[in-house]
């Protein structure tokens, strides 16, 4: 199957932009992150990296509106005045999202129909997103049949299948092998040239040369 071109939207590229200022969060009255500020526009990506119990994953889940902040200003500016992050984010963390007893395709039709905000024509068809992630032949499996790197290939694959500008991805290679990382930083630098944005928590490299990095603190 020959796949669509798909074409860099100029408008998101240039208005978009994920706005974090003077962050801090406190978890069961312990502060974990205090001070944090980024800037992240459509177009681009910033890799998350620090010590277990830095706060990666508590830094995530606060954008994905997961988690309540104590201070600071979480904003997605130039998606209109209303315009909330969790609205336009793919939150994707450890656990799959996904229906053991369902296949892989009936999985990702209900994330297709959930997700989408509207017709978008950067959403990927099912079977177009399991080919970008190298799991095409699995389309008809049980997803409680496939391995572990296999299940989290199909995860990866919801990302694709429902555009949201914004990816809030927490160690997104875990249990993949070196050909499937090669594939996903591809679809996350395709992600960004349509003017989305990446945001990464990982221990390791992502393949994603032009990225920025936040490095935050050790443990707390």
């Amino acid at each position: 199957m020959e796949e669509t071109p798909h074409r860099p939207h100029a408008d998101l590229r240039s208005a978009l932009r994920l706005r974090v200022e003077n962050l801090a969060v406190a978890r069961g009255g312990r502060p974990v992150l205090q001070s944090v500020g980024f800037t992240v526009s459509g177009g681009e990506a910033l890799v998350v990296t620090g010590r277990n119990g830095a706060g990666k994953s508590t830094l995530l889940r606060a954008i994905a509106g997961l988690l309540p902040h104590a201070e600071g200003r979480i904003a997605l500016e130039g998606a209109g005045e209303e315009a909330e992050p969790p609205q336009y984010a793919h939150y994707l963390a450890h656990a799959d999202g996904m229906k053991a007893a369902l296949t892989v395709e009936e999985n990702l039709d209900f994330w297709s129909g959930y997700l989408a905000r509207e017709p978008d024509g950067r959403s990927r068809s099912v079977p177009d997103a399991l080919a970008v992630v190298g799991l095409g032949h699995a389309l008809l499996a049980p997803f409680g049949a496939l391995s572990a790197g296999q299940k989290r290939r199909a995860a990866l694959a919801r990302l694709l299948v429902a555009f949201r500008p914004i990816w809030l991805l927490d160690e997104p290679l875990t249990a993949l092998d070196k050909a499937s990382r090669g594939k996903f930083a591809a679809a996350m630098r395709d992600h960004c040239a349509l003017g989305g944005i990446v945001v990464a928590a990982t221990h390791e490299p992502l393949g994603l040369e032009e990225a920025a990095e936040l490095a935050l603190g050790g443990a707390r």
